[in-house]
């Protein structure tokens, strides 16, 4: 007996084995996105869908910083010990985000910086548009718009996007003395910006031309212009160009040119992919952008918008995708146990003398059990003792739907997981037992808002009890919910609720 059961053990470890060598690898790219807004959702998606894009199946899982260094840093710390095999990261400040890359670098994963660069020379690649080159066009179109005066607004002076897009605009501005030029620092922000502007029009000397480092500052540049009943006087540029966005104020005349900043997802997919399988890459890799204007605006929309709708059906491909693999795995699992079932099948015939006598014996055992349970059951006294223990059929449970099942489990595991700032969606879909896009369409079907935005709204709504039930102060129950600082999650307190957290404690 001794010698069969581990003979049945060698094979079963053979077959284990021989199914291990046949799964393809997948490697695990983190992303760590320094901010959200539809130009990064759009690269975020384009990733996504080159996740089954090539020869090597990736899988990525992307974190928002929502423009917090001190959260990105805990977010890359957080990706590196989870196992990823590279991280992608678009630093939301040069040098405090250089540390935690080195931490990352010194486990031996490699890094890409996309769109954004770190202090130093410490990253594997770098991928994204060339920013110096953005400023540059958008300084020469400037000059080509005629005016005398024109100002520049730029992001934050601490990321290098804003360094390198002021550098290519300053040069062309330099090169023409006859202009006057002035240069304000501003955040990336709108408010900020239409802020700026407010102030250089009171002075009474108006700006011809207005060079913003994104079409979001333009906005709050056209705010103030219409505000100040001046509008049309100004000419205002900008740079993202994105469908509905940047592309759509040249359409509306709000801003008279925008310069088309690439993303290219599934480029920065591929070059993880040729790091990781040891193929040739550039080290530097320069995406092209193109100018837009009132001329070629309309060609420039309609072909952005027929991209990102193959770039949606590329995602609803990874979907079916994720399926075929998912009924594929299971395929091979019920082939290799129908092997190991007719092993054992073989292996019970040669055992079947040797266990004749034991069969006979627990035969008889069964039916000296048998007799006693008719016993018990035919005698009155006992049989109502026996219904003590029975559940009448009226009292049983109603079945539920399946939505309100998963509603319920759904709950279940967020209020479980609700207290770890790092909980990610595949964390919870794999609880739940579906895959990340999976959970996230069952989700949105069902309650019409995203599973991040779902935890969002249920973590803000324990805290509110928290407020009106403990004597807890706002940060302790901001970390009890999840939150990684009292200053975001009270931010995001008065976005759901209309007033800060200490507000509500008072009333």
């Amino acid at each position: 007996m001794k010698t069969v059961g581990r003979t049945l053990l060698y094979l079963l470890a053979a077959l284990t084995l021989l199914t291990a060598c046949n799964e393809e690898k997948t490697y695990r790219i983190g992303v760590s996105q320094c901010g959200s807004g539809q130009w990064r959702e759009k690269a975020n998606n384009e990733m996504l869908a080159a996740q089954h894009l090539y020869e090597q199946t990736a899988e990525v899982s992307i974190a928002c910083a929502y423009d917090d260094t001190e959260r990105q840093i805990k977010q890359i710390d957080s990706l590196a010990n989870s196992g990823i095999d590279l991280l992608v990261v678009a630093p939301n400040e040069e040098e405090p985000v250089s540390a935690a890359i080195s931490r990352v670098r010194k486990q031996g994963i490699p890094v890409i910086c996309f769109d954004r660069k770190v202090g130093g020379d410490n990253y594997t690649a770098f991928i994204g548009g060339s920013n110096v080159e953005a400023g540059r066009a958008m300084g020469e179109y400037a000059v080509s718009l005629g005016g005398g005066f024109v100002m520049e607004i730029t992001g934050a002076m601490s990321t290098s996007p804003a360094q390198e897009r002021h550098e290519g605009f300053s040069k062309v501005m330099v090169a023409h003395p006859e202009l006057k030029y002035v240069c304000k620092q501003a955040d990336w922000t709108s408010d900020e910006a239409c802020r700026i502007v407010e102030e250089q029009i009171k002075t009474g000397e108006v700006p011809d031309i207005v060079f913003c480092h994104n079409d979001g500052m333009a906005t709050g540049v056209y705010k103030a212009v219409v505000e100040q009943n001046i509008e049309g006087r100004i000419k205002i540029i900008g740079i993202d160009g994105l469908p509905g966005e940047g592309i759509e104020y040249v359409q509306f005349g709000h801003q008279v040119g925008t310069y088309v900043y690439p993303t290219h997802g599934d480029k920065i997919v591929k070059l993880a992919l040729d790091i990781l399988t040891g193929h040739p890459y550039e080290r530097e890799n320069a995406l092209k952008g193109i100018l837009v204007t009132p001329e070629n605006v309309n060609l420039v929309d309609l072909n952005s918008r027929e991209m990102m709708a193959q770039n949606n059906d590329l995602i609803i491909v990874q979907d079916k995708l994720e399926q075929y693999f998912g009924w594929y795995n299971l395929q091979r699992k019920m082939l290799v146990g129908s092997v190991i079932t007719i092993i054992v099948l073989m292996m019970a015939i040669a055992m079947v003398w040797r266990a004749y006598l034991q069969t006979r014996k627990t035969i008889r055992q069964r039916q000296s059990m048998n007799e006693e349970q008719t016993l018990f059951y035919t005698d009155a006294n006992r049989r109502k003792v026996a219904e003590i223990f029975s559940t009448p059929q009226e009292k049983l449970p109603a079945p539920k739907k399946q939505d309100t099942l998963f509603a319920e489990q759904l709950n279940e595991a967020i209020r479980k997981n609700m207290s770890n700032p790092n909980l990610k969606m595949e964390e919870l879909g794999e609880e739940m037992g579906l895959g990340r896009v999976q959970l996230y369409r069952k989700v949105k079907a069902i309650t019409g808002v995203t599973p991040v935005e779902l935890l969002r709204k249920m973590r803000l709504q324990e805290a509110y009890v928290l407020l009106g039930s403990t004597t807890k102060t706002v940060a302790e129950i901001a970390f009890e919910v999840g939150f990684n600082t009292p200053g975001y999650f009270s931010k995001c307190f008065k976005e759901e609720y209309g007033k800060l957290p200490g507000e509500i404690r008072e009333k």
